[in-house]
């Protein structure tokens, strides 16, 4: 073999060796769920978000200040901003009727912005959020339910003069997720295991939650499995690849005692419509999640237990997220 031979040789092979480990960077991530994946139409039927993670490197002193200040925030790790637009809707299951019946969760939209302060080490992750929106007409959730079923052409619900009153929402959510089984090699796929507990305070929410996740596969991500809407199973809004391609699968439980829930209990200061809620609401989450180089999609399949005393059955909904490293 001739030298320039030889050095066109080595210059692919190391073209194919994954690079050392890159500066953390930022994400731009975009999360749709809807119970249309599983021919619903009715409760949590639809969410969407926005949401922007800075890079470590994107926060300045006084941020990482703030932090490490918290009492219950780590006293190490990196630290990121994030910064999310999002609307939730909710409707009964008979939207086919003008006047909706009482014992039928009521409409209701809520809009938001977000901001929230993170912190991540190799085997522990603190979220803190604060939610500023409108519960109400004012969240035009009417209007974005209208243009979607237009879209699919789907009859319109007709009950919506009846959802809850406009008011404005804050919400504080805070989640410690921790790897109490970091990534390890098991007959040729790796694992991890990350219980979590959290809890909100607010006009929106007020509850206290704890559960955990498995995930499984191959070069897994850094990170704490894909982000979602809350409340849920906790996810990270960033990731840091291993290598150029990973897979797998995840399974986790999240259970939540439910203090106050504005979309069952209804409006704060005002009458409204409203039903009697469950105390324990649970999840069950299935999903996969693959990694390109710069690229995270996954998929969440979510079964959700009764929310309220006259609610017929659980229900279930799908989530997909995109999330791009930039």
């Amino acid at each position: 073999m001739t030298f320039r031979k030889s050095i066109v040789l080595a210059y692919i092979t190391l073209a194919w060796v994954p690079a050392a480990a890159e500066e953390p960077s930022g994400a731009l991530s975009i999360i749709w769920e809807n119970d249309i994946f599983y021919n619903s139409d009715r409760d949590y039927t639809n969410g969407a978000e926005i949401t922007y993670v800075t890079p470590p490197s994107g926060n300045n002193a006084t941020i990482v200040a703030l932090a490490r200040a918290l009492p219950f925030f780590a006293d190490k790790g990196d630290v990121r901003t994030s910064y999310s637009l999002g609307q939730d809707i909710f409707t009964p299951e008979h939207t086919t009727l003008a006047v909706p019946l009482a014992t039928e969760r009521p409409y209701a939209g809520y809009t938001y912005i977000s901001l929230g302060l993170m912190q991540a080490n190799q085997d522990r992750l603190d979220q803190l959020e604060l939610q500023l929106g409108v519960v109400g007409p004012m969240a035009l959730a009417k209007e974005t339910q209208f243009w979607v079923h237009s879209i699919i052409d789907d009859d319109k619900p007709k009950g919506w003069h009846y959802q809850l009153h406009n008011e404005p929402a804050v919400t504080l959510t805070y989640e410690r997720s921790l790897k109490i089984i970091p990534p390890q090699s098991i007959l040729g796929v790796v694992l991890d295991i990350e219980p979590h507990l959290g809890g909100a305070v607010g006009t929106v929410y007020d509850y206290a939650n704890a559960g955990a996740m498995v995930r499984l596969g191959f070069n897994l991500p850094d990170d704490f499995g894909p982000l979602r809407m809350q409340p849920s199973l906790p996810g990270s809004s960033y990731f840091e690849p291993q290598a150029g391609f990973s897979a797998y699968a995840f399974a986790g439980v999240d259970g939540r005692i439910m203090a106050r829930n504005i979309f069952l209990d209804g409006n704060t200061w005002r009458d409204s419509p409203s039903v009697d809620k469950d105390l324990f609401v649970g999840d069950l989450t299935l999903g996969a999640a693959v990694t390109f180089s710069s690229l995270r999609i996954a998929f969440t399949h979510v079964f959700r237990t009764r929310e309220y005393k006259t609610q017929k059955s659980s229900d279930q909904f799908g989530a997909v997220s995109l999330s791009v490293r930039i």
